[in-house]
């Protein structure tokens, strides 16, 4: 084989990887101009489950953002996504703030 030859490798990618490139190279920054995002949690029969960052998670309108942003661009991208479904949980990650932050462990 000469040096020039390569090999070509083809990577599969899960519907979740590839729902989350979507998000990353298409929405988020979109999203981002407003100081927000969105963060894919998982999908289970065809519907994903997404929450809102940043400003989008507090944002009136994260709703319509959901559904004419992000369910537009994973359904147009992914036809095996049906529907998409805004996630309001609170994240770990803000739970953990606001355990060390009741603790005194971090000084605002």
């Amino acid at each position: 084989m000469s040096e020039k030859q390569t090999y070509k490798t083809t990577t599969v990618l899960s519907l979740e990887d590839r729902a989350r490139r979507v998000l990353t190279e298409k929405v988020n920054p979109l999203l981002g101009e407003h100081s927000g995002g969105a963060e894919l949690l998982n999908v289970e029969d065809g519907v994903a489950r997404v929450r809102m960052t940043g400003a989008c998670s507090s944002c009136p309108s994260a709703r319509f953002t959901l559904e004419e942003v992000v369910k537009a661009a994973l359904c147009e991208e992914l036809p095996e996504i049906e529907d998409v479904v805004l996630d309001t949980s609170v994240s770990e990650d803000l739970l953990d703030f606001a355990r060390k932050l009741l603790n005194h462990e971090i000084v605002p």
